[in-house]
């Protein structure tokens, strides 16, 4: 099976192009694509810049409908998404989430953060259904409906449709990952407000999906 790689990017320019380095070099990855979701910094720059396939929206939709734009083009069997402004990236980290479906019949890996930071690890250890970092085969992808509508309810919508179907799900421990949080992108009361509507928008995804 073939494998994509799918890193949907808002303002990252500081990460996304170290994200994209890691995975160029990893050889079971067979395809990258960065959706710059509506950006007003450098990430489509600095991501087309390290020579990958970038799709440019021209209005932020949200996680899940940046998603869903790339899972239009792409050709991989087995989908990896990643956040892009992880820290830390390695290449074992990528190949401990793809190798459970390469080669044990997987269904959808999770990937949870550990032994990197306090904040992280623990948001990830309470609820790790919220994790951003997934791989997962196209087909089960292609089996969900509303997908582009779930914004930061993108982790919701998988987590509650593979519970339904009985699909075969793995937890991966991520050692020494971690991410930039929102309040320090954005400073104090900015990333408090963006993040309050980012549980607003998970809650939402939670009720209607």
């Amino acid at each position: 099976m073939t494998v994509s790689a799918l890193i949907p990017a808002f303002n990252e320019e500081k990460t996304v192009g170290n994200v994209v380095d890691v995975l160029k070099h990893c050889e079971r990855i067979d395809e990258i694509i960065v959706i710059n979701d509506g950006s007003s910094d450098n990430t489509s720059k600095i991501a087309k810049s390290h020579g990958v396939h970038v799709i440019d929206l021209e209005q932020n939709i949200g996680k899940g409908g940046a998603i869903c734009r790339g899972l239009q083009v792409v050709n991989g069997d087995i989908i990896l998404i990643l956040d892009a402004d992880l820290i830390g990236l390695k290449k074992n980290h990528v190949n401990d989430m793809i190798n459970p479906i390469l080669f044990e019949n997987v269904d959808m890996t999770i990937g949870i953060f550990t032994k990197g930071r306090t904040a992280t690890d623990l948001a990830q250890k309470f609820a790790p259904f919220l994790s951003g970092q997934r791989a997962v085969k196209k087909a089960v992808l292609d089996s969900i409906d509303n997908l582009e509508i779930s914004r930061y309810g993108f982790e919701i919508a998988l987590t509650k449709y593979a519970d339904k179907q009985g699909l075969d799900v793995k937890e991966v421990y991520l050692e020494n990952l971690t991410h930039i949080m929102k309040e320090e992108k954005m400073g104090l009361y900015k990333g408090m407000k963006a993040r309050v509507k980012m549980y607003f928008e998970i809650i939402k995804s939670f009720n209607n999906l």
